[in-house]
């Protein structure tokens, strides 16, 4: 008796490990999204992005603006650069918010104001240090834009509490923008 419910565990044991194949891949999926985020944890995204990519020809500086909207919420990146070269690329790297008007970063829902039109407000500020934009690819010729971001904005509240939204795992990818130059 003892030898058939050993063979019996075993056959069992058989037939659940050859049922236990690895799974594998058919396909992957590819985002779509022009700019996604996740803001204050839950997922934000969007199709409808506007770009640009000024040139100053006096401050020989390059600024890249981007600017996605959906769900009654803003993400605004504004970067800065320094450059001499009057071209529509711009350098890729790490820019981190600081004490300069290099880096900012806003994100913002929109307000009546006292005319009772509805206006974007941002949700508070972003410190020195605590928002980054990595810039990762840039396509010259066909004017797309690819990278990164995360940061946190903070309010003080009039009652003295603080309100934080942690915008992260944000992303752009592809956007394609205007080159002008002044």
């Amino acid at each position: 008796m003892k030898k058939f419910s050993l063979i019996a565990i075993l056959f069992l044991g058989i037939l659940f490990l050859e049922n236990c194949k690895k799974d594998t891949v058919a396909a992957t999926a590819t985002a779509t999204n022009k700019m996604i985020a996740n803001i204050k944890d839950s997922t934000w995204f969007t199709d409808t992005v506007t770009s640009s990519l000024v040139y100053n020809s006096s401050a020989k500086t390059k600024t890249f603006t981007c600017e996605g909207t959906a769900f009654n919420r803003r993400i605004t990146i504004s970067l800065t650069s320094g450059s001499s070269s009057n071209t529509s690329g711009f350098p890729l790297g790490t820019y981190t918010v600081d004490d300069t008007p290099n880096v900012l970063l806003a994100f913002s829902t929109p307000k009546r104001n006292n005319s009772g039109a509805i206006v974007w407000v941002p949700n508070g500020s972003v410190a020195p240090g605590s928002g980054s934009v990595v810039v990762t690819k840039v396509d010259s010729t066909k004017n797309e834009i690819t990278g990164t971001f995360t940061f946190t904005t903070i309010v003080n509240n009039p009652d003295g509490s603080v309100s934080v939204a942690n915008v992260t795992g944000g992303g752009f990818n592809n956007v394609p923008y205007t080159f002008t130059s002044n």
